[in-house]
């Protein structure tokens, strides 16, 4: 199943760096994110859009994940030349992610 049946997301962005955010929906679903959306899946999702490194930070308290992504928006808003130069899709490029049912 993709992601976006459990989760939702949020994303923003500083110069060449974007920022995502995964959340559960229901706190059942916190550990099927928490194992299954790690830095390399992102990684392989993303592709070339991330040049740079990927970290991941665990949120427990909120059920969410926080994925930090630098050389990611082609030099940043005032120099990329890409159509989403903000990466605001990337929020919903991440929900695209398979991953196992956890119902």
């Amino acid at each position: 199943m993709k992601l976006r049946e459990i989760a939702y997301s949020r994303s923003g962005d500083k110069g060449d760096i974007s920022n995502i955010c995964v959340f559960a929906y229901e706190d059942i679903h916190w550990e099927t994110i928490r194992s299954e959306v790690t830095v390399d899946r992102v990684r392989d999702t993303f592709g070339d859009l991330v040049k740079g490194d990927i970290v991941r930070y665990e949120l427990p308290g909120t059920k969410g994940l926080n994925f930090v992504m630098t050389q990611a928006l082609a030099g940043g808003v005032s120099r990329s030349l890409r159509a989403d130069p903000h990466g605001k899709s990337y929020q919903s490029l991440i929900l695209d992610m398979e991953i196992s049912s956890s119902v």
